[in-house]
């Protein structure tokens, strides 16, 4: 028997290199858009700065509505009591104005 040498095929050996040819495409692709990420995301976001005034904003607001509330329930508090000292008396005076007749 003769010993043939095993060569892969002419059109295997051009499709590797096409394959090699298109990962190193790739790769240079890959290479240039990390380049522009890093570019462009060098430094804070511009919102950030945005974003913390508006958080500023609504802290403010909050407190103010807290404040609001806390004199709204101190009001409250005031009509109902001034609410069942009217009708104590009224209730008084009714027992008192029926007691004499």
């Amino acid at each position: 028997m003769s010993k043939e040498p095993t060569k892969p095929s002419e059109s295997l050996v051009q499709q590797l290199l096409s394959e090699r040819r298109e990962l190193k495409v790739a790769v240079e692709r890959l290479r240039l858009d990390l380049a522009d990420v890093q570019k462009s995301s060098s430094g804070p976001d511009p919102r950030v700065d945005e974003l913390r005034a508006e958080i500023e904003r609504l802290r403010y607001q909050l407190a103010s509505a807290r404040a609001e509330a806390g004199l709204l329930r101190e009001e409250r508090d005031e009509l109902k009591s001034g609410v069942e000292r009217a009708l104590q008396q009224i209730s008084e005076a009714t027992a008192k104005g029926g007691a004499r007749s």
